[in-house]
């Protein structure tokens, strides 16, 4: 297992523009898995995937990043990240 300090944690960025916009950008550590339904999840929900890459060399469970950059809506993109973290598997804090 690969600790967060690792570089292994998932980062999101938001940077208001202007009229309830925002920029977003990070990135998601997903394993192979989860992959392709995050790469659903933020397409289907503007949110453009910049890359897909793996960082180390024989990770076990297989870990891959994917970065991510859009500016639209500040509540949509909000919303698009969440359907996001549940592709991984992060829970909401309640």
């Amino acid at each position: 297992m690969v600790a967060p300090a690792m570089g292994a944690a998932i980062v999101i960025n938001f940077q208001p523009t202007s009229d309830g916009k925002a920029a977003i950008s990070g990135d998601f550590v997903a394993t192979a898995k989860e992959v392709e339904p995050l790469l659903k999840a933020l397409q289907n929900n503007g949110i453009e995937v910049m890359a897909l890459h793996n960082h180390m060399l024989n990770d076990e469970p297989r870990l891959f990043f994917v970065h991510f950059w859009a500016n639209d809506d500040a509540v949509k993109l909000a919303r698009g990240l969440r359907v996001g973290l549940d592709a991984v598997h992060v829970a909401a804090k309640s």
